[in-house]
């Protein structure tokens, strides 16, 4: 299981743990950020990224998502372990924001594009890394302290509409010199 660097998970500001509950931390002040610290689903690390496209649609959490997984070149196994992942995940945000249906990216990410650190202009963003190196993250007050969630981990973080003055910021890495390639998936109120 990854760790975090080198927050504690005790700061006002940063919830982190090993079970799902603890996203439900975001929802208090002054909670900016969530970690659920976790494995990505088994099958997925291998997964060939030249070979897949990626994907935005807008989902129901209680519809089956596996049709555009298999339409982006996905193999069925590995649609179907992200098929449920999505929807657990969906679920979850759903719960947190309210909202009823939740807009849903799976991007192949090759280049730093979000490579500066930034607070989205939603209520709440979840990001979680498939494979490849995950989100970055820091506090604008000590912006050269940097965190990083692991691969698998679930990350909430607070956009803009939901604190005015983000005390979290987050990017992604630097991968474009590494050659290195990412599968992010991003969840937000639709």
């Amino acid at each position: 299981m990854a760790t975090l660097p080198p927050y504690p998970t005790t700061d006002a500001d940063v919830a982190i743990g090993d079970a799902i509950h603890i996203l439900d931390h975001i929802l208090q002040s002054p909670v900016a950020l969530a970690v659920w610290r976790r494995a990505a689903p088994a099958g997925i690390a291998m997964l060939d990224l030249d070979s897949v496209d990626d994907l935005s649609f807008t989902l129901d959490p209680n519809d089956d998502a596996i049709a555009p997984l298999l339409d982006a070149g996905y193999p069925t196994d590995t649609a179907r372990a992200l098929r449920d992942d999505i929807a657990m995940l969906a679920l979850a945000h759903r719960r947190l924001t309210g909202a009823r249906t939740i807009a849903v990216r799976l991007d192949v990410i090759e280049t730093d594009a979000c490579h500066r650190f930034h607070a989205d202009y939603v209520t709440l963003r979840m990001l979680s890394t498939y494979c490849g190196a995950a989100t970055q993250w820091c506090r604008t007050a000590t912006p050269d302290t940097i965190g990083q969630l692991g691969t698998g981990d679930v990350g909430v973080f607070k956009g803009r509409i939901a604190m005015a003055e983000p005390t979290i910021l987050h990017r992604s890495p630097p991968v474009r010199a590494t050659g290195e390639q990412r599968l992010l998936l991003v969840l937000d109120p639709a």
